[in-house]
């Protein structure tokens, strides 16, 4: 739902007083994409690295290929966690679970 003009301008007069009172929280805040999407790519290249590495070395060192197979399961979680990350405004919980309570996951 896209914001209505009145909204946005709302938006643009919080944004320059934060600017305006903390210039640091501001360039953290606006580096923050950047950051998602290096962590994607890295996760990209880790996945196809160890790809690489476990159909490359299967044939004459299983456990080389094991670890190669480690870490593209790895990096696919890293890259679906950053995915969801990005997509869902930056919570670390996207899934929308809280966490173990009582016993049991509850969902929020």
């Amino acid at each position: 739902m896209p914001l209505s003009e009145r909204e946005q301008k709302i938006l643009k007069e919080i944004e320059q007083g934060l600017r305006a009172e903390d210039p640091g929280l501001a360039k953290k805040a606006s580096n923050l994409g950047r950051l998602a999407a290096r962590r994607t790519v890295l996760a990209i290249i880790g996945v196809v690295a160890g790809l690489a590495i476990t159909l490359g070395t299967f044939a004459f060192n299983q456990w080389l290929a094991l670890g190669g197979f480690v870490v593209m399961v790895l990096s696919g979680t890293a890259l679906v966690q950053s995915r969801r990350s990005r997509h869902t405004g930056g919570d670390d919980q996207a899934g929308g679970w809280s966490g173990k309570i009582g016993g049991s996951w509850r969902r929020r």
